[in-house]
């Protein structure tokens, strides 16, 4: 995989807005009803599981050129949510950690910016004294997260709360348990009405795929979210195993290529938990190419969810530039 020349590592972590013309017929009658969005989603082709698996993993050992690596790891970091989700979160640390999403090399000020922070909403605030205007985005999960087991008042009420105190994109969970007994236009409604919530913030919609059972899930769930107007869909929470695999990946990244070409609108795609080392993260992009196309190697179409990936990827690319291997000292350690 060359690096395409139209794409851009370093660019301000915004997803593309999924404002657009208006859905055609088809896409638009599946939204009238509950037996309407339910006749459309299974309606939809069935998932070849084995063919999938096989590409996915044809792709994984397809290798880029050296003179392309650097922008890999690049392009890469510039894709990477910087998350931080415990407990025992402090200030400090998403102080430290939005220090590091601005500069995540010292050394190397050439170094692009990570697309974003996602923090917890009540951390957001804390995040936007820290960030300022450097361009970094500032998402925060929301609704209920990562069970999605409240109701609709309160999730919305987590959701106003992250963005009144200045997210500027929202990554929501969605109740799988509504989603897996059926309840298509339940889970539909949700998502519209976290959407209208989030204002001019970005909405992110967590499928929770290890959750979700089959190929064929996923790929309904991936339309449902995309038909109640999600800007990304993304994999996981990170708190449920499996997370991110590239199968599941690939079939997201079908579902907003799809998209694409019945509605000319561009959605993203963030896989999410257990991508941690440079190897990975090539693996994804080779597949964004692949399968979505070029278009979608931008941070405003593609993002990495992850905590421990951008050390590895910093060390990589010392490596690339100094010719020997710098080993984890040589990074700041989350």
């Amino acid at each position: 995989m060359a690096a395409p020349s139209s794409a851009t590592a370093a660019g301000p972590g915004v997803p593309a807005p999924s404002g657009g013309p208006a859905l055609p017929p088809e896409l638009a009658d599946a939204t009238r009803d509950d037996t309407a969005l339910r006749r459309f989603l299974h309606g939809l082709p069935g998932v070849d599981a084995v063919g999938l698996e096989q590409r996915a993993a044809t792709l994984a050992t397809r290798s880029i050129k050296k003179a392309s690596k650097l922008w890999a790891i690049d392009t890469a970091i510039s894709m990477v949510d910087l998350t931080t989700l415990e407990g025992a979160d402090t200030q400090g640390k998403v102080r430290t950690l939005c220090a590091k999403a601005r500069r995540p090399d010292p050394e190397y000020p050439e170094v692009p910016r990570v697309g974003a922070i996602c923090v917890y909403p009540d951390l957001v605030a804390t995040a936007v004294e820290a960030l300022g205007d450097s361009g970094v985005g500032i998402a925060s999960v929301a609704t209920a997260f990562p069970s999605g087991r409240s109701n609709r008042a309160v999730k919305l009420a987590d959701t106003e709360l992250a963005v009144q105190a200045g997210a500027t994109e929202i990554d929501m969970v969605i109740d799988r348990g509504a989603f897996l007994s059926g309840r298509y236009g339940q889970v539909f409604d949700e998502i519209k009405a976290v959407k209208a919530a989030c204002g001019s913030a970005h909405l992110k919609v967590i499928l929770e795929t290890g959750e979700l059972a089959t190929y064929d899930n996923i790929r309904r769930a991936s339309w449902l979210a995309l038909l109640a107007g999600g800007d990304f869909i993304k994999t996981s929470t990170g708190k449920v195993s499996p997370a991110a695999t590239l199968p599941t990946t690939h079939l997201m990244l079908q579902a907003v290529r799809d998209w694409k070409d019945q509605t000319g609108e561009l959605r993203g795609v963030k896989p999410a938990g257990g991508i941690r080392t440079t190897k990975d993260a090539i693996r994804y992009l080779v597949a964004v190419h692949e399968v979505a196309g070029p278009e979608w190697l931008t941070n405003t179409l593609f993002r990495f969810g992850a905590s421990s990936l951008l050390n590895d990827l910093l060390m990589q690319r010392r490596t690339q530039l100094e010719g020997h291997y710098s080993g984890p000292d040589y990074v700041t350690v989350d």
